[in-house]
């Protein structure tokens, strides 16, 4: 019987030991995000690591998967990749299928830690529908829908680290009224292109949101997806537009090989249409980091410069 005792002082004299340690280092019961200093967030693409670093602050390190010139759509994690995920206390990502290739790893890992896809909790009504519960999920390209996924975060990185809720809430709203100002300046600057020139030829369909935020159409030689394959069919279509209603200037993608455009180039050139490449637009990536196209504001206005520019 004192055998027994001894014993379950002993059990219980580590357990508290162990709680003490726990205490001491600094981890939230129920979760292991520390109290104190950054806790480790990995994103997937430039947009959704800017959006989580403008809400997180100094009290997240985040670490994006897919850099400059990488395509989402095509994206398969690496052995790298993998353990950076694993590190992670918090894993944020696009989702409607932008990652395509990682669904399979990142539904695993979402049984063992935070996981979110930013857009998914975007009203279906406000998204493009492209087949039978598929859309369109370039949502970062209407700024007033982007706002939605920056409020994602907020509220996802408030329920895990409760006690900076207030934190989180300051830098969204300030970094909202940012975005605010950025949909209203796409939109004026995009008005200002004639209505007859408000034509964005591009590699894939990949502006969407973009257009029927902003009022301008939007032409790509491929899909929603660069996974499906142009044809010389596609580059006919595109040759036949451009010359028909006089448009000077087609734009490649920081993300997607330039050959696809410039056989539409090449094609206009043999109809005796002259046609320019406006320049080089980010679609599915940022810019490099340290750069103004290399964080998500810098990016649209980059964009929205690019095309006015070359169509005005």
């Amino acid at each position: 019987m004192k055998r027994n005792k001894k014993w379950t002082f002993m059990v219980l004299g580590f357990m508290i030991a162990t709680m003490l340690i726990l205490s001491a280092c600094g981890v939230q019961e129920g979760s292991d995000i520390p109290e104190d200093g950054p806790f480790q967030v990995t994103a997937t693409t430039g947009m959704v690591g800017d959006a989580v670093k403008n809400v997180g602050g100094k009290r997240v390190e985040v670490t994006t998967l897919m850099g400059p010139g990488v395509d989402p759509h095509l994206y398969k994690a690496s052995q790298g990749d993998i353990k950076k995920l694993d590190d992670a206390h918090m894993i944020f990502y696009n989702g409607i299928h932008l990652e395509g290739k990682m669904t399979e790893i990142l539904d695993k890992i979402s049984k063992e830690k935070p996981v979110i896809a930013v857009a998914e909790k975007i009203d279906k009504k406000d998204l493009i529908k492209t087949g039978d519960n598929e859309y369109d999920p370039h949502v970062w390209f209407d700024v007033d829908l982007w706002i939605q996924t920056v409020k994602r975060v907020e509220t996802e990185l408030s329920n895990a680290d409760p006690k900076h809720k207030e934190d989180y809430q300051k830098r969204a709203n300030d970094y909202i009224k940012k975005l605010e100002e950025l949909d209203r300046y796409a939109e004026k600057q995009i008005k200002s292109i004639p209505q007859e020139r408000r034509v964005l030829v591009t590699a894939h369909d990949a502006f969407g949101y973009f257009g029927k935020a902003y009022d301008i159409e939007v032409v790509g030689l491929q899909g929603i997806s660069t996974a499906s394959e142009y044809g010389l069919k596609d580059v006919q279509r595109i040759v036949k537009l451009l010359v028909d209603r006089e448009i000077k200037a087609v734009f490649v993608e920081s993300s997607v090989p330039k050959r696809s455009i410039q056989a539409v180039v090449k094609g206009t050139e043999k109809k005796g249409h002259k046609i320019s490449i406006g320049g080089e637009l980010f679609s599915d990536a940022m810019g490099k980091e340290g750069t103004v196209e290399g964080t998500y504001v810098g990016m649209v206005r980059h964009n929205v410069d690019t095309i006015v520019s070359a169509l005005k």
